[in-house]
């Protein structure tokens, strides 16, 4: 790759920190269903949430892959995030990520060669090897019943995705006459004229593993500190020990999903991540559902263990007024050098979602409709 590529691969990658934000901030969106809510409203909200996103300067919106969970609508990242393309112009849109293992790498590349064509040079890709759901449900969508067969293959299957996407299989291969459409193939056809953009690959973790192969491909790492936040500066550190420089970063880029709510009052804050944390309760004992109102969660009795594990977990939750939120992200942003900070906001309604997004972008000073 010439270098004028390698800075057009880099300046896909990297953001820029707007207003007062210590670094770039992007979204990511579980696409929540909340209780007396139906799927259709939760899509609404996602659309409402992108164009907000946009129109403040947040750098990316991200959607994830989940199945089987009735308070996460996000099961197919690829058709929301064509949704989203047709209501956004400017913002980044990704995965966040898809889990490679559920499916065919070349079902991938064509999903977001076609994204990519919806969408020139917006497009990311990026990519987890956990199921994204239960054991059962892995199985169903895998059609095995060997579930660590995909992680194990995962370096195989992300390097068959990126030959997939570069339509650069060797003479001899097996895929060699193979080609992901929309896809390079294109340019090579008669008459055929190509985007110069390909989606960045990039890599999902919540322990070291995929730590250390981003660094070692040199590939851009998203770390999911939201649930795993024990793990964030060791992977972080791993990442950066282990990178090597590659035709897409000349240097390290990490950014890690953080919740955080914010709310014009402290109280309501923490009402609503009450709610949130009683609904990873149930998903954690194997009763997954909506997500339940902040009354709801007020009337709920909490089992002592599962007090300690709403404390637990709401202690890595960012919540409160938009200037407490404001403090503990340029803290965490301070702690584990993260290059970017992707936020997710878990409620029961739409509205305190997107209201959260609003209030931490007037907390930064990012810019208002009239400046954007």
């Amino acid at each position: 790759m010439a270098a004028d590529d390698t800075r057009g691969a880099a300046d896909e990658i990297r953001g820029a920190a707007q207003g007062g934000a210590p670094v770039p901030l992007s979204v990511l969106d579980l696409v929540t269903v909340g209780a007396g809510r139906t799927a259709s409203d939760a899509l609404r909200t996602s659309v409402d949430l992108a164009r907000l996103a946009e129109r403040r300067g947040f750098h990316r919106y991200w959607v994830a892959e989940h199945h089987s969970m009735p308070g996460v609508a996000s099961s197919s990242p690829a058709v929301i995030l064509a949704h989203l393309a047709a209501h956004t112009d400017r913002i980044r849109l990704g995965s966040g990520g898809v889990m490679l293992p559920n499916h065919a790498p070349l079902v991938i590349a064509e999903q977001f060669g076609t994204l990519e064509a919806m969408a020139p040079g917006r497009i990311d890709l990026g990519l987890g090897r956990a199921p994204g759901t239960d054991g059962a449900t892995a199985a169903a969508l895998r059609r095995t019943e060997r579930l660590n067969e995909g992680a194990d293959d995962f370096p195989q299957q992300l390097a068959e995705l990126t030959r997939f996407l570069d339509d650069d299989f060797p003479d001899g291969h097996p895929y060699r006459r193979i080609h992901a459409v929309p896809g390079p193939v294109q340019a090579t056809s008669p008459g055929g004229v190509q985007s110069p953009h390909r989606p960045p690959l990039w890599l999902l973790g919540s322990s070291g593993f995929s730590a250390r192969l981003a660094g070692t491909l040199g590939l851009p790492f998203a770390f999911a500190h939201h649930f795993s936040a024990q793990n964030t500066v060791p992977a972080l550190d791993l990442y950066r020990e282990s990178f090597r420089p590659s035709a897409v970063l000349d240097e390290p880029y990490a950014l890690i999903g953080v919740s955080a709510l914010a709310a014009d009052e402290e109280k309501e804050a923490r009402r609503q991540v009450l709610a949130a944390a009683l609904s990873m309760v149930r998903l954690r004992t194997g009763r997954p559902g909506l997500v339940p109102s902040p009354e709801e969660a007020e009337a709920y009795e909490f089992s002592p263990m599962e007090r300690d594990f709403v404390d637990s977990w709401n202690a890595n939750v960012v919540h409160g007024t938009p200037d407490e939120v404001r403090s503990g992200l340029d803290d965490l942003a301070k702690r584990t050098g993260a290059d970017e900070l992707m936020i997710t906001a878990n409620a029961h309604g739409g509205d305190v979602r997107l209201r959260s997004y609003e209030l931490i972008a007037d907390a930064y000073g990012l810019p208002t409709p009239a400046s954007a």
